[in-house]
């Protein structure tokens, strides 16, 4: 046990110090053996949404959570934290955006989490997950062949690392300045469907990957029930009979990415509607089949929140930032290193910088775009050092199983997705 869990360290520290993409991938095919060795495997979640979407259970909340620094050590907390709450219904996800900014390609992402959990003995699904897979709304209107094919192109690459869900993020195409709810949704839904076909034609054999759409883009106005019909209505009529669809819906209801940043450098507290997300919630699953509504931007919200995701029968939650900002604000952080990567911002994300922020909004805003970068720095740390910073990241993750109630959820896991 000891030499192989030598082994794989190693190999993990080799895949990700490596530039070259080759030897990333024969190390990522070491770690998948491994992986499938010991009955390790990238899922799907299709099916188990599926059920839910059929009513069979409920009350609880699936976190998705984005990894965008210390991946591979703050994975392996996450799979301890599962182990210890008999959880088996949580994702692991990067975005279009983050694997550019982070320096993390799918492969290398899907590698460093089966790898964790071969640390961590945890055995059985893993989900991986392509989020916020998104369309950009300038290059689109410039070229949409050229963007469509990129984001094509992006899947393709993903889901040959084992990334079994993607979340397609088409809403940058609402066009609010529309009069008709139709002509609003039209290029959302059809983008979407587009995508879903381009899945299901480079999907492996056996597996149905799970795929989400979304009608309302995060931090604009908030999703109503009419938005949800037009868009279903429109996707369902572009995808025809007999092509399997989407299982969950991202919807607007009130949060940011990153959270709304004071001068201070302090996170505002917003007003999340849940009343909304519970709406279309129960219409997504009694008139669609699907899971339910999946919220984005809430790793920030106040610790008194979580409850109610489950509460109020939340598919799916997206939590980032406030992991980010632990690694960051982690005590033991060196004060050297935060301290090069704010001088290195200064120079770097000068573009970025808005008349009238105080310092502490710079770099709270920016600060992501220095994890690509540095990423070879924070991960050479010593192991001592990214483990205090991982333990206090891991009671934040034990808080969120309980809070999300997905505590003992393994079995219905284990008995819907093969």
């Amino acid at each position: 046990m000891e030499r192989r869990s030598h082994d794989i360290k190693k190999t993990v520290m080799e895949l990700i110090m490596t530039d070259d993409l080759a030897k990333k991938k024969r190390l990522a095919k070491k770690i998948f053996g491994i992986a499938y060795a010991e009955g390790i495997h990238p899922s799907s979640i299709h099916e188990f949404y599926m059920a839910r979407g059929r009513g069979e259970f409920g009350g609880f909340t699936v976190p998705a959570i984005n990894l965008r620094s210390m991946t591979y050590d703050l994975a392996r907390r996450i799979f301890r934290v599962a182990e210890k709450n008999n959880s088996g219904a949580f994702i692991f996800e990067i975005a279009r955006s983050e694997i550019g900014y982070t320096n993390q390609p799918p492969i290398e992402y899907s590698s460093m989490i089966l790898a964790a959990a071969v640390e961590e003995d945890y055995s059985g699904p893993v989900f991986i997950q392509g989020d916020h897979f998104q369309v950009n709304t300038a290059k689109f209107k410039e070229n949409p062949d050229k963007e469509i094919a990129g984001l094509q192109a992006l899947i393709g690459d993903a889901i040959s690392s084992g990334f079994y869900n993607i979340d397609i993020d088409s809403s940058t195409l609402v066009d609010l300045s529309k009069p008709d709810l139709k002509e609003q949704q039209l290029l959302n839904y059809e983008v979407c469907a587009k995508l879903t076909r381009f899945i299901r034609s480079v999907e492996p054999k056996g597996v149905t990957v799970s795929v989400g759409g979304e009608i309302g883009e995060i931090g604009h106005q908030n999703s109503t029930p009419e938005d949800l019909h037009t868009f279903m209505g429109g996707l369902k009529e572009r995808l025809g009979k007999g092509l399997v669809g989407i299982s969950k819906i991202s919807v607007q209801t009130g949060t940011t990415h990153g959270g709304v940043v004071l001068p201070d450098g302090s996170v505002a507290q917003i007003q999340l509607d849940f009343n909304t997300l519970k709406t279309l919630s129960e219409i997504a699953r009694k008139e669609y089949g699907l899971a339910g509504a999946v919220q984005h931007g809430a790793s920030t919200l106040p610790p008194e929140a979580f409850h109610k995701f489950a509460e109020f029968e939340t598919a799916e939650v997206h939590l980032a930032t406030e992991f980010q900002n632990m690694i960051y604000e982690s005590k033991h952080f060196p004060t050297d290193l935060k301290e090069k990567i704010y001088e290195w911002l200064k120079i770097n994300a000068a573009s970025e910088a808005k008349q009238g922020e105080t310092e502490e909004q710079f770099y709270y805003k920016t600060r992501k775009k220095a994890l690509g970068p540095f990423k070879k720095e924070i991960t050479g740390l010593p192991e001592e050092t990214r483990d205090a910073i991982a333990a206090e990241i891991e009671n934040k993750f034990d808080f969120l199983f309980k809070q999300l109630n997905i505590v003992n959820k393994r079995d219905l896991i284990n008995r819907y997705v093969t």
